[in-house]
């Protein structure tokens, strides 16, 4: 059972079978990686790819994109005294898509909201007060992907104080980079998780798809659960209701307004997310966890080849929204 980033009710059940022919085997491999967990599953007719190997992918992206390793390259760009940095290729994946995801979200998605996260009292230092309109103000000067420049492997500042956090996406990306090495090791069917942040490819060896449980709002037997099939897809889900801080009275959310240097106030307690791949899930539940519910859905149905499921607050009552295919990926049984 693997629990969701940022939300009690999104639970994660790997529901795995053991092998049912003789041809195949089952493989597992689970560690710790990026803060959090990570369990992989893959059939094969013998062993191929170990821990080890993972371990070492894993500790090559945080030594990239780890904003809490002080020699990543993302920590070298955050210092004060950069202005430019050569990215390695990991990062330039990451850089790619994150502007992609900025055009098209019309700024929601902004990689450099950080200085703003550590102003509302959600980076790693404490938070005593509250930021006055003028601090907001003055903050809102060092956020903004259009202060960024990047062409080929070189990222540049264009503004003093610029800094930049892509862990809205990199575990997604995380999850596709393992599905790959595992894919080019030859393996064809298997599950990837990572925080809450899953892959699968290919299917079990009785021809069933992974099969994986999300729980709905409200719902303490796991019978009411939605069983999600997955086949070649990718499923993450980002929430509010368990990183918040209270600011006069209120809740606040960790997804701060890059526009507006203040916190989200969405409805929108859960988004779920079935993409191709784990950074576009990763990506986008962040973007749509900002939306009116109804703006969300049609997001996500003018989009090609994604699905949502949210969690939502109308009146004091919690509520469901689907996207039009959705419903094709909960299993019938």
């Amino acid at each position: 059972m693997i629990r969701l980033k940022g939300f009690s009710w999104a639970i994660v059940c790997l529901f795995i079978t053991q092998n049912a022919f003789a041809q195949q085997s089952q493989f597992q491999i689970n560690g710790f990686a990026q803060g959090t967990t990570y369990a992989i599953t893959y059939y094969s007719s013998k062993e191929i790819v170990i821990k080890k190997e993972i371990d070492s992918l894993l500790v090559d992206i945080d030594q990239s994109m780890s904003i809490y390793k002080r020699n990543s390259d993302i920590s070298n760009f955050n210092a004060v005294e950069t202005d430019c940095i050569v990215v390695d290729s990991y990062l330039q994946d990451v850089l790619r898509f994150a502007f992609k995801t900025y055009k098209e979200s019309n700024g929601l998605f902004d990689i450099t909201v950080k200085p703003l996260v550590c102003l509302w009292g959600f980076g790693p230092e404490k938070v005593i007060n509250y930021p006055d309109s003028a601090k907001v103000s003055e903050t809102l000067n060092s956020v903004g992907m259009d202060k960024l420049v990047f062409s080929k492997n070189k990222l540049c500042k264009k503004a003093k104080g610029i800094s930049i956090d892509v862990n809205g996406i990199a575990q997604g990306y995380s999850v596709d980079v393992v599905a790959k090495y595992l894919s080019k090791r030859g393996i064809k069917d298997y599950i990837v998780e990572i925080g809450g942040e899953v892959v699968a490819r290919g299917v079990k060896p009785n021809q069933e798809n992974f099969r994986i449980a999300v729980q709905r709002p409200g719902q303490e037997n796991n019978e009411t659960n939605y069983i999600i099939e997955l086949k070649n897809k990718a499923i993450t889900t980002s929430g509010s209701y368990e990183k918040f801080r209270m600011y006069k009275s209120q809740k606040i959310s960790h997804h701060i307004n890059p526009k507006t240097g203040y916190p989200f106030t969405s409805s929108i307690l859960s988004a779920t997310v079935i993409a191709n791949t784990g950074m576009e899930a990763d990506a986008l539940d962040n973007v749509l966890i900002a939306m009116h519910p109804d703006e969300a859905i049609r997001f996500a149905n003018s989009r090609k080849k994604i699905d949502i499921y949210l969690i939502y607050e109308e009146n004091g009552i919690l509520k469901e929204g689907f996207s039009k295919g959705f419903s094709k990926y909960i299993s019938p049984n």
